[in-house]
């Protein structure tokens, strides 16, 4: 079985306009969780944390993940692209070569989800942008006793989630485990695993006695599989699996590419109007 590499508790901090959240992890992991790059966490029950919202910005080469346990947000982006992300539902952005951007959170009564960085190949980094939104109804979901899975992407007990066609073929899993019930899967050998934990916790390794709780990532190391256990009061986590890039990494801000020259063509294309490729 895998074990617990590290847990990353993160840091509350402020983006976009001024929203606040959770910050798991960013670019000083990029080595250990290649080839996920960050994630921000959403929870909070007063809109005024988040209404302020991530007005119209830039992306390059990666893909964003945006997933709300419950909350609204609305979505317009330079590809004619409009829509919401609601309760239970995902979006998945490939950024590609370029994609131009808003994402505008509502007053909700709980506004709990996270947004997932995932890093692009170097010779898919240009490729033209895309943009999928998966409603609740979409993401299937396997009801086991003590547990209900729901499968984003990748495949669980032989069923397949909505989201195909993604470079990095990850697999995404919202777990819902009862109270002190367990939680066992076998990831691809090599594969890079974390689950970030919305509520609830519990430990994360057959010879763990510490429990994880709410607003954690635990990163596995190793080969083999993983064993989850929850606490008493349950534990609900989006469990994320992928292989690793092993490709050198320039970050700016919004944009992931692998050279700064890359990095520093794409800040004067924005600057010269040239940034968007598509079409």
């Amino acid at each position: 079985m895998r074990t617990v590499r590290r847990v990353i508790r993160g840091r509350n901090t402020q983006d976009g306009a001024g929203v606040k959240l959770r910050r798991v992890f960013a670019n000083q992991l990029t080595e250990e969780l290649d080839p996920f790059l960050m994630l921000d966490a959403f929870d909070s029950k007063d809109p005024q944390d988040y209404v302020a919202g991530f007005p119209w910005h830039p992306h390059r080469g990666i893909e964003t993940v945006t997933y709300l346990i419950s909350g609204l947000v609305e979505h317009g982006d330079s590809l004619g692209n409009k829509g919401e992300i609601t309760s239970g539902s995902c979006q998945w952005m490939t950024a590609g070569n370029g994609i131009i951007h808003q994402e505008m959170p509502k007053p909700s009564e709980h506004m709990l989800g996270l947004q997932l960085w995932v890093n692009l190949p170097r010779d898919k980094k240009m490729i033209d942008p895309v943009y999928r939104d998966l409603t609740e109804k979409e993401i299937a979901a396997v009801e086991e006793p003590g547990r209900t899975v729901k499968i984003l992407a990748g495949d669980y007990a032989g069923r397949q989630g909505p989201v195909e066609g993604i470079t990095i073929k990850p697999t995404f899993l919202d777990i819902d485990l009862q109270p002190n019930r367990d939680f066992a899967w076998e990831p691809q050998d090599g594969a890079t695993v974390f689950a970030y934990v919305f509520t609830g916790s519990g430990t994360f390794a057959p010879d763990d006695s510490d429990e994880h709780g709410q607003g954690d990532a635990v990163l596995w190391e190793g080969s083999g599989g993983i064993q989850v256990r929850a606490g008493a009061n349950g534990l609900r986590m989006l469990l994320c699996a992928g292989m690793p890039l092993k490709e050198p990494i320039a970050w700016g801000g919004p944009i992931v590419m692998n050279t700064q020259e890359e990095l520093k063509q794409a800040f004067a294309q924005l600057d010269d109007g040239t940034f968007l490729k598509q079409g």
